[in-house]
């Protein structure tokens, strides 16, 4: 990550997180209220191929529910009305404001994988993870809606995997590498203006 990526990092972050505090109270005390704690979801993912970190999220399951960190339509009765619209708006993924302070992941970049899937494609993640993952990207704009559609489709764990690692993966790689290829702060910024627009955008 270059000095000047990473000091857009932190100036978003720390203007971002003003604001950020009193919505991410709403939505703690309002999912104490409809689904009881934890309110928080912690996970292993990779900033490198051999380096995890624990990203934060607010939880968007239900306790007990497996999760394998893919979201399959076998997944679908675990997560609430309530839940559904954090992860629509991906107001969920607030907590990661902190993940960007701590530098362990950039506001653009690969969404960061999970451990189990970096160890299968070892040669695809390590040119992927040359970028710091990132809380938003051109994969997660550019394909994010087909892939929710794929794993949708899927009624098992199997499936869901199946599909995650044989028509998810490679597309997602290919943009990903898109990006690293044409990354600069200007491009890094058109992305986080087109990620804040998405919420309002009519579809």
């Amino acid at each position: 990550m270059t000095p000047q990526k990473r000091a857009l990092d932190i100036v978003l972050a720390l203007l971002l997180i003003v604001p950020a505090i009193p919505i991410l109270v709403i939505l703690m005390v309002l999912l104490l209220i409809t689904e009881g704690r934890p309110l928080f979801y912690v996970s292993e993912r990779m900033k490198t191929p051999t380096q995890g970190f624990s990203l934060i999220k607010l939880r968007t399951m239900r306790v007990g529910a497996s999760d394998g960190g893919v979201t399959g339509g076998n997944k679908s009765n675990a997560i609430p009305p309530v839940y559904r619209a954090l992860r629509k708006s991906r107001l969920d993924e607030l907590p990661q404001l902190w993940n960007v302070l701590r530098g362990d992941m950039s506001f653009v970049g690969p969404r960061p994988p999970l451990r189990t899937y970096v160890d299968d494609f070892p040669d695809l993640y390590a040119e992927v993870l040359r970028n710091r993952p990132g809380i938003t990207g051109l994969a997660s704009l550019r394909f994010h809606q087909h892939e929710e559609q794929i794993l949708a489709a899927c009624s098992t764990p199997a499936q869901t995997d199946h599909a995650y690692r044989t028509r998810c993966v490679p597309r997602k790689a290919t943009l990903d590498l898109i990006y690293q290829r044409q990354q600069s702060l200007c491009f890094d910024l058109a992305l986080i203006w087109e990620t804040a627009g998405r919420p309002f955008r009519r579809k």
